[in-house]
């Protein structure tokens, strides 16, 4: 299969890319920086530099490429500049949405975020509302209307992603923030997935069936349970408590990823948390 694989040098990107290409697949890598086409070369892939802010060069690439499938793994986090994330899923995925229908491409797997359904107690499941109240929520809703408009779409909501080159690597955002002791313990939930699980996860979506899929692990966890492993893994000092709390956010439920065949290889983040260290 022909494949188009936007934001191929991303923490996601750069961990699908060589699994598509394994599993047999010719892949076309795109990335915004001249300077990182070595990597997708490198990995198996075909680079091609390209800003997918640029209508009519998406529309051109992807006549060019001629795929089977997008894949839309973009993000624009680096700098934790999330307007610039937020524009890049609303224009960013309109232009390859409106290119992949005029090349008549039919597939496209694109990533999305599970921490924007509505509060609740239970696991929430692929059918249950979003939060319209939450900040992302104008990003993402934008992006999953457009990509729903081709015929066979997957829309991947990924948990919080940790290991390599994540916020929650040791170098990352996150474990700045622990170690310089500026977290607290809270009843607020995420539910996590290791980077290497959610770029599995892309690659099986190729055979799925369109629609929402939550990619997350086992075990949903509050602030106040997983900071403390976390914290101890970095050798940061111990998490304060914060006061008066109120639980936010809601665990969420990979049931209908595990039916379709996918099943984390990391199950907990308890796991990922002490190889990490």
């Amino acid at each position: 299969m022909k494949i188009l694989l936007a934001g191929a040098t991303g923490v996601v990107g750069r961990r699908l890319l060589p699994l598509l290409v394994q599993a047999g697949h010719d892949v076309t890598g795109t990335t915004r920086r001249t300077e990182r086409s070595r990597m997708i070369a490198d990995l198996g892939g075909e680079p091609l530099v390209l800003d997918v802010l640029d209508a009519d060069a998406v529309r051109a690439a992807v006549e060019a490429a001629a795929p089977d499938a997008v894949i839309h793994q973009l993000t624009d986090l680096s700098d934790e500049d999330f307007a610039a994330n937020s524009r890049l899923r609303v224009e960013g995925t309109r232009n390859l949405v409106d290119a992949a229908k005029a090349a008549g491409v039919e597939k496209m797997i694109a990533q999305s975020i599970a921490w924007l359904y509505e509060a609740g107690d239970s696991p929430a499941v692929e059918t249950d509302a979003l939060d319209p109240s939450l900040p992302p929520y104008e990003g993402i809703a934008a992006l999953e209307s457009a990509v729903a408009e081709l015929p066979d779409a997957v829309v991947l909501r990924y948990g919080a992603l940790y290991g390599p080159d994540t916020w929650y690597a040791p170098d990352g955002a996150i474990a700045l923030r622990a170690k310089a002791g500026s977290l607290r313990l809270t009843p607020a939930w995420t539910s996590f997935v290791h980077v290497d699980d959610a770029a599995a996860a892309a690659l099986a979506a190729l055979d799925w069936p369109s629609g929402p899929v939550n990619i997350v692990d086992d075990e949903p966890a509050t602030t106040a349970e997983w900071l403390p492993v976390f914290s101890a893994g970095l050798g940061a000092p111990s998490p304060g408590t914060a006061r008066h709390a109120a639980a936010t956010g809601r665990p969420v439920s990979n049931a209908k990823a595990l039916g379709l065949g996918w099943k984390p290889k990391v199950p907990s983040w308890r796991a990922g948390f002490a190889e990490m260290g």
